[in-house]
Formats: structure tokens, sequence, C-alpha cells
């Protein structure tokens, strides 16, 4: 495949963004064209009020099989251009990889089979809910090649897991099946057919206000790690960006008449 052909493809239907990898020759390798798409597609869909969720997958026989190292070796200046970013006080673009999914204010469902390794579990991780099924293969793997998991792994993997068990599969970048990490809580259902078992949980969630489905999921961002006087401060927050909007109204109407009026546009 050439540099310039598409390594993230975005398409739509029924109120659903699907965003799927598409290099399946290289089982979804994240190379720099990868990376440069895939924030583009988080920016895309910022934009886009009326999308209600966004459904992850991977082309081909795996989900994503980690970061194609062979292919950014090819390209030492991007390389080393790339490596300063560990200065920047901030997110860098490879972290905005998987947390840039965290700003959506729609629920981001990652369906997840065959390999799922490294930086492709970590952009699993920065999505909401993970469907997989129970034979994929996920691992931690950067111990392998001498790193840690630095694309947002740390941040993401303390809401999932204990510290003893994030650090046993950080320093073996062992390979565990689907079924098991249901076991260890990295993914929320394993299913025969992730993407249909996502989309049957989106129609569910589609029934609710999409101002109380984003604030839902932006409160429990900013309350899960933190205090109690910072958690209940969200709490108060969001629940003033909801009272008294459109979309509050119609959830309202909705219970008192019991029909299905159409919700507004998302505000958040």
């Amino acid at each position: 495949m050439s540099e310039t052909a598409a390594r993230v493809r975005v398409s739509f239907a029924d109120d659903i963004a699907y965003v799927a990898l598409a290099r399946p020759e290289q089982h979804n390798g994240m190379d720099f064209a990868m990376l440069r798409e895939m924030l583009a597609a988080q920016r895309q869909l910022r934009r886009q009020a009326g999308v209600r969720a966004v459904i992850l997958s991977g082309d081909g026989p795996s989900f994503c099989a980690g970061l194609d190292v062979k292919s950014v070796l090819q390209h030492p200046l991007r390389a080393s251009w790339m490596y300063t970013q560990l200065w920047w006080p901030f997110r860098n673009d490879f972290q905005r990889w998987s947390l840039g999914w965290r700003k959506l204010g729609v629920p981001v469902i990652a369906c997840i089979h065959g390999n799922c390794f490294g930086a492709g579990f970590q952009l699993a991780l920065g999505a909401d809910l993970r469907f997989c099924t129970p034979d994929a293969r996920l691992s931690i793997l950067e111990a392998k090649w001498g790193l840690v998991p630095d694309m947002g792994g740390a941040v993401l993997l303390r809401e999932l897991v204990p510290i003893d068990v994030a650090k046993e599969l950080t320093m073996t970048g062992r390979i565990f099946s689907g079924a098991e990490a249901k076991a260890l809580n990295l993914v929320t259902h394993v299913a025969d057919d992730p993407l249909a078992a996502a989309r049957s949980l989106v129609a569910e969630i589609a029934t609710r206000s999409p101002d109380a489905v984003a604030a839902g999921k932006f409160l429990l961002q900013q309350a899960w790690r933190g205090g109690d006087f910072g958690a209940a401060r969200a709490e108060r927050l969001w629940q003033r960006r909801l009272i008294g909007f459109a979309n509050f109204r119609i959830a309202l109407a909705r219970n008192r008449e019991q029909k299905d009026f159409p919700w507004a546009k998302r505000r958040l």
C-alpha cells in the first residue's frame, strides 16, 4: 500500500460513525499516516452533533497489531520529530491516538478481533466500551521493544485494573485471550460478533437524551479518579448544563406522554 493510500476509513449509517483501520495486509499496524488520519477522524467527528455513537474496528484479520516499527524506521526525520514530542508539557500526537476519543460527547465502542497489541491495545483502551471476540489476542507489547506503553496507556489502565495487574502485563508483554481480558476487566463484553453487539448497545443508548449521554461520559471521566470535592463539583456542573435545555424537556415529554419524540441535536 502506498504512503498516500487511506489508512483510516470513516463512514456513517443510522447516526453511527464507523471508523475502520484500513491496512489489513499489515494487520492494521500503525504507521505515521494512520496516526495522522486517526487524529483527523477525531477532529471531524467532534464537529458532527448528529452522530450518536462511534464504532472503532479493523479491516482484515486483526483489530490492530500495534506500531509498525519497520515503517517508522524508514522515516528517520519524521521519527526524530515525533521523538521531540516527549518533551512537550501537554498531550502529544501519540497520546491523542487513544485519549482523543475521550473528548467526543458520544459513546465510542471498540470492536476487537484477531491481534490487538501495543498501540492497538491502547487505542481500544481509549474507547468507552470494548467488545471482544473470545479468541482475540491482546498484549501490552511495548516491553518487547524495550519501551513502556506511552500512548495513553498509563492514564487508561488505572481506570480498569489494579496496579499489580497493570504491572504484570506491562513488564511481561505477554499475550492473553479475549476471554482472559474480560476476566481481567480490560474489555466490557465478550461476543462472537462484536460489531452486532455494539450496534445493539448503541440502539439502546440512542433511546436516551444525547446531551445526558455526553454529560454522563464527561462527568465520569472527571470524577472517577478525583477526590470527593472535585467529583461532587463535576456533578453540579454537568447537571446545570442539562436542566432546562431542549433534550431535558424532550425527556420529560417522553416520560410523561409515553411517546418517542425525536431528540434535538447534541449540544455537548
